[in-house]
């Protein structure tokens, strides 16, 4: 091996934790004529995966099981032209160990752009191969392309279910997958997503307990890679991925996390834990295991840039109870004051510069955000949040909403869309007080971009007039917005991906499917820019692009409760 390829992301990150290295093969140096055995496949039991295809290069990845107590071993790969390997295009070995968790990653370079290829690894002491690999080399300028095809997906629960979604992307045209986040939950035995499926299927989240130390990320990991539809995805198509907040821990941000207690050591210490882990099993270029946003050039048809909106520069979010009195009620002054705070941040100053330089600097027909959280403005009518809080909490300490609270609920909700439907038609008779219930409306999740007011107009003026989608997870339910500034001024329109298996608007809200349907429908009158929704379903989004159009498909699995699923398309929408 030339050791001079061998690329140490030389980051000792706060806490001293290394980020997995990659071994650079370039050009033909790493070829190797070996007389390969007759191999059985055996060992590499999390399968095979690439990641971050560009037109000249893509990551490769395996994970071997070794015999206990084996400290290092080397392991062989082959990439070729033909899923018979009789045109290998490159070929090397990787020594991997303990250290890393046995994992192997070759960020294989040079190579032919809009190409197809197919990779293997293999062990010859133990003469055992991982199954075959397909992946992808992207289009550059001047490739003759029609369009591109994306599958974009999200929020993965081990224990809510099986993952299906998986199984319908890996089945799919796509030619890239961006995962969005939530890979796996940091959640123990019987926590958030447990369901009365969870034991019968084995999905039961393993280790038992809530994951915080190098060895509890590990194992959980692989519990995920053991999975046979995740495998799949990974195996057929390449993926490109950044971390949302349960890769680390709920709700997190740049120095804290909801789902991170004193008692849990050092938030500092875990999130690193967390970040080397990923490196391990989620491979990305980068030369710092802290900054995963990035730009993929898909020829002249779009710039897919991967962003964080988690943990490198997000300030803590705001919370309604911190500016709310059981006697007086919200102080509204207050709240809209920190709201509107212009130093408060979601990407931060470095990643938010870097972006306008990638945006402006790009020629493509389209420019698309990949990344985590809501862009779109989800004002809805105050007292209707306020109801839906109260039905929360009341779900959480007694199982259930109280029957008054549920009809409530169902009341302001009939009351609120009738009044907004005439002010719409331009209904005179309307009185004051009902114009304000339907106009005093607030942001519903501060924990989105709709937390960090200014920034987002920040963001929009760097787009300015470029042609823009922004794909984005985190809320388990599907989404269509327009984007607008303050002004008014379209700056692009926003698909959202519906979750892999976790639970929607009808486990948050414990509603039966026909009352989160009818919830969605309100939504989309109450919500100014709000296009479309889909409380109730689990599966991904396809997003089509042409140099002229973009166009979604919501697509939708009928269960994670059973392996055989039928895949059905819940809306199109074509946005030029």
């Amino acid at each position: 091996m030339n050791r001079r390829n061998f690329f140490e992301k030389s980051l000792l990150a706060a806490g001293g934790f290394m980020i997995a290295p990659m071994y650079i093969s370039c050009n033909s140096d790493d070829d190797m004529d070996i007389s390969i055995p007759d191999l059985s496949i055996d060992n590499f039991l999390e399968g095979v995966a690439s990641f971050d295809p560009t037109d000249s290069k893509v990551i490769i990845w395996t994970r071997f099981t070794p015999n206990a107590g084996t400290a290092n071993l080397t392991i062989n790969w082959q990439v070729a032209t033909d899923n018979s390997f009789n045109d290998i295009v490159r070929s090397g070995e990787f020594i991997t160990g303990e250290d890393r968790d046995y994992t192997v990653a070759i960020d294989v370079q040079e190579l032919p752009s809009n190409s197809k290829y197919y990779y293997r690894f293999f062990d010859l002491e133990s003469q055992t191969s991982s199954v075959i690999g397909e992946t992808i080399t992207l289009p550059k300028v001047g490739d003759s392309v029609n369009d591109i095809k994306l599958a974009a997906c999200s929020c993965a629960n081990f224990a809510a279910g099986l993952f299906n979604v998986y199984g319908a992307m890996a089945n799919s045209d796509v030619d890239v997958i961006v995962h969005l986040g939530d890979y796996i939950y940091e959640y123990g035995e019987g926590e958030y997503g447990t369901n009365e499926n969870t034991v019968a299927l084995d999905r039961v989240h393993k280790p038992a307990n809530e994951i915080l130390s190098l060895s509890d990320y590990r194992a959980r990991y692989k519990q995920y890679r053991g999975d046979k539809q995740l495998q799949l995805a990974h195996q057929k198509k390449p993926f490109i991925c950044v971390w949302d907040d349960h890769e680390i821990t709920n709700d997190a941000y740049v120095d804290g996390a909801e789902n991170h207690q004193d008692n849990e050591g050092s938030y500092e210490t875990r999130k690193q834990i967390a970040i080397q882990v990923y490196s391990e099993f989620l491979p990305l270029r980068s030369t710092d295991p802290a900054k995963i946003y990035r730009t993929f050039d898909f020829g002249s048809i779009l710039s897919l840039h991967m962003l964080d909106t988690r943990i490198i520069g997000r300030d803590k979010q705001l919370s309604y109870n911190d500016f709310f009195d059981p006697s007086t009620g919200l102080d509204a002054a207050a709240f809209q004051t920190a709201l509107q705070d212009p130093s408060r941040t979601l990407l931060g100053s470095e990643q938010l510069s870097w972006l306008s330089g990638a945006v402006s600097g790009s020629s493509a027909n389209w420019q698309v955000l990949g990344q985590q959280v809501l862009m779109g403005k989800m004002f809805m009518p105050a007292e209707l949040l306020i109801l839906i809080g109260t039905l929360v909490a009341e779900i959480g300490a007694l199982g259930s909403a109280t029957p008054e609270t549920a009809a409530a609920f169902q009341t302001a909700l009939t009351e609120l869309t009738a009044i907004k439907t005439r002010l719409l038609a331009g209904d005179t008779t309307l009185t004051s007080e009902e114009i304000a219930r339907v106009q005093s409306v607030v942001p519903y999740n501060l924990d989105a971009w709709d937390g960090y007011f200014i920034e987002r107009e920040q963001l929009f003026a760097i787009l300015g007039d470029k042609k823009t989608v922004c794909l984005a997870g985190d809320t388990h339910n599907a989404w269509y917005s327009q984007l607008k500034d303050a002004s008014g001024k379209e700056i692009g329109v926003e698909f959202a991906t519906s979750s892999v298996t976790s639970p929607g608007f009808e486990g948050f809200l414990g509603v039966d499917a026909n009352q989160a349907i009818s919830f969605q429908q309100a939504l989309q009158i109450l919500i100014d820019d709000l296009q479309y929704m889909d409380a109730t379903q689990r599966g991904f989004l396809k997003v089509t692009f042409t140099a002229g159009s973009s166009q979604a498909e919501w697509n939708f699995i009928n269960t994670i409760a059973q392996e055989d699923y039928t895949v059905t398309v819940g809306e199109t929408v074509s946005y030029s």
